[in-house]
C-alpha cells in the first residue's frame, strides 16, 4: 500500500507549481536511469539522482522506488500486454501487432538492449534474472496474442509457438540480421515480422513447434 500511495504522491507533486521545471527534473532523472541501464547498471533511485545531478530527496518526489524508476525509464518493464486497445480478432493480425509493438520497443532502446544481451551472456542464472530488460516478458505477450487459437492448439503448443516466435523476434535476431547479415534495420524488422507470420502459418497447417519434452 505504501508504494502505491507514494506513486500517487509523486505524480501529484509533479502537477503542482513550476510544472515545466519539474518536468525537466523528471526527464533528467529518467534519462540518467536509461543511461545507467545502457552502461549495464540496474540503477537505484540514489544512483540515478547522482547521475542526473539532483538531490536524492528530490528524486524520491518523482519515483518511490527502483521499480517505479525502471518503469519510468523503460515502460515495457511494467507492461502486461502489448496488444492495442481494440485488438483485432484475427490471430495473424494480433500477433503482427504485438511483434510490431515489441520491435518498436527494441529499436527505441537498442543501446540498452544490446548491453543487457551482452551481460546476459556473461552472467550466471541469478545475475541474469536480475537484468531489468531480460525478464522473458515477450513470450507472455506473444502467448496473449495467440490466445484465440486455444481451440485449435493445446496449451503446450501455444506456449511452444510463442516461444518460437520470441526466438525469431528480438534483440538477438536484430543484432545478427544487422551486424552479421548486413541488413538495414528496416529490412531486419521486415524479416522478423515475416518469420513470426511463417511460424504461425506452419502451426496452423498442423506443424506446431515441438513442445518441451516432445
Amino acid at each position: 500500500m505504501a508504494t502505491v500511495s507514494a506513486g500517487r504522491d509523486s505524480s501529484a507533486y509533479e502537477q503542482t507549481g513550476r510544472s515545466a521545471q519539474k518536468q525537466r527534473t523528471r526527464a533528467a532523472l529518467v534519462a540518467a536511469a536509461r543511461d545507467l541501464v545502457a552502461d549495464g547498471v540496474t540503477p537505484t533511485v540514489e544512483q540515478a539522482a547522482d547521475a542526473a545531478g539532483i538531490s536524492r530527496t528530490t528524486a524520491y518526489r518523482y519515483v518511490a522506488n527502483r521499480r517505479e524508476l525502471l518503469v519510468a525509464a523503460h515502460p515495457e518493464t511494467g507492461a502486461r500486454s502489448l496488444l492495442p486497445a481494440d485488438p483485432p480478432a484475427d490471430p495473424a493480425a494480433r500477433l503482427d501487432a504485438v511483434v510490431v509493438a515489441f520491435l518498436e520497443v527494441i529499436t527505441a532502446t537498442e543501446a540498452q538492449q544490446r548491453t543487457m544481451l551482452r551481460l546476459s551472456l556473461e552472467a550466471d542464472d541469478e545475475a541474469r534474472a536480475a537484468l531489468p530488460l531480460r525478464q522473458g516478458r515477450a513470450v507472455e505477450w506473444f502467448a496473449e496474442a495467440l490466445q484465440p487459437l486455444a481451440d485449435r492448439l493445446t496449451a503446450a503448443e501455444l506456449h511452444a509457438l510463442a516461444r518460437a516466435v520470441r526466438s525469431a523476434v528480438g534483440i538477438e535476431a536484430l543484432v545478427w540480421l544487422v551486424d552479421v547479415a548486413g541488413l538495414s534495420r528496416a529490412d531486419a524488422i521486415a524479416s522478423m515480422r515475416w518469420a513470426a507470420a511463417a511460424l504461425l502459418r506452419s502451426a496452423l497447417a498442423g506443424h506446431p513447434p515441438p513442445t518441451t519434452g516432445g
